[in-house]
């Protein structure tokens, strides 16, 4: 499978990639330089907007504009790129992470302390009114979250427990419940970072020092191992008109000598297909 670079970049943590189908094009942030980016892979037309803090993920919404899960909490961009706060919670030594719309429309999102202390990070729902659920409190970093086709299951990943969970999950309550491992990732080969579902149910699991991203079926079997030329691969999702081409978000931070290609946005095309992601109802 061919990897190509769809935006050259140096973004010290790239994370996120989501396929914001209304406006055909890819989102993406740089945490820690705190930019939030677009690519039309149409035109090849991109942007990149600053954030007044780290920002660990942007998602559409329903209505225009975005969803930030912030430093410090959960911001709103309305389609006049004004900014507003939807929930602020500041807590010192904390930062936002990955995070995931679910099938209802509901933000989860994650946290972590800087210094990825145990039991530092949170998993919340967020509603588009504002009301925030924590649903896990004892996570170090907190990173994929996906919802397998049917929206039976949850999948998630706090990354050093070098596992994927999978929860069972009440679509109609917006609820997770009992938690079991899928599949974990031997010593040597990295630490599972962001994660994808495919319309097969698969789990794509991007592989933070282990310069890959693996597919696991429903069952949790290893079936595709995709090596990549950059050490620290962050994230992963299907865009694309069809859903089809894999976008892969990279890091280069602490890196002494960092690839060339450390921080910049990868595709791999044709790689699988996708599902529809649904936006934030707020």
């Amino acid at each position: 499978m061919t990897c190509e670079v769809a935006v050259r970049a140096e973004a010290a943590l790239g994370e996120g990639p989501t396929w914001d189908a209304e406006a055909g094009r890819l989102l993406w942030v740089d945490i820690l330089g705190s930019r939030v980016h677009t690519f039309d892979p149409a035109s090849g037309r991109r942007t990149v907007r600053t954030t007044e803090q780290h920002v660990g993920a942007a998602k559409p919404r329903a209505g225009g504009g975005l969803v930030l899960n912030l430093r410090d909490g959960i911001g709103l961009l309305d389609p006049d790129d004004s900014f507003r706060w939807l929930h602020r919670e500041t807590v010192p030594g904390r930062r936002a992470n990955d995070a995931a719309v679910a099938p209802d429309g509901s933000l989860w999102a994650g946290t972590m302390r800087y210094d990825e202390a145990p039991g530092g990070g949170t998993l919340s729902r967020v509603t588009g009114e504002g009301t925030v659920e924590t649903v896990l409190d004892d996570v170090a970093v907190s990173n994929g979250t996906g919802w397998s086709p049917d929206g039976r299951l949850m999948y998630y990943i706090d990354s050093p427990t070098r596992r994927i969970d999978v929860f069972a999950y009440d679509a109609d309550a917006g609820r997770i419940g009992d938690r079991r491992p899928l599949a974990g990732i031997e010593d040597g080969a990295g630490f599972p970072d962001g994660l994808t579902v495919d319309a097969d149910g698969c789990v794509w699991v991007a592989l933070w020092d282990g310069a890959a991203i693996r597919r696991y079926t429903p069952d949790g079997t290893l079936d595709r191992v995709i090596e990549l030329p950059v050490p620290r691969v962050t994230a992963c999702a299907f865009g694309g008109a069809d859903l089809t081409d894999l976008y892969v978000t990279t890091a280069r931070t602490g890196l002494d000598a960092p690839h060339p290609l450390s921080g910049s946005l990868l595709v791999l095309p044709d790689a699988g297909q996708g599902l529809p992601q649904p936006a934030f109802r707020g």
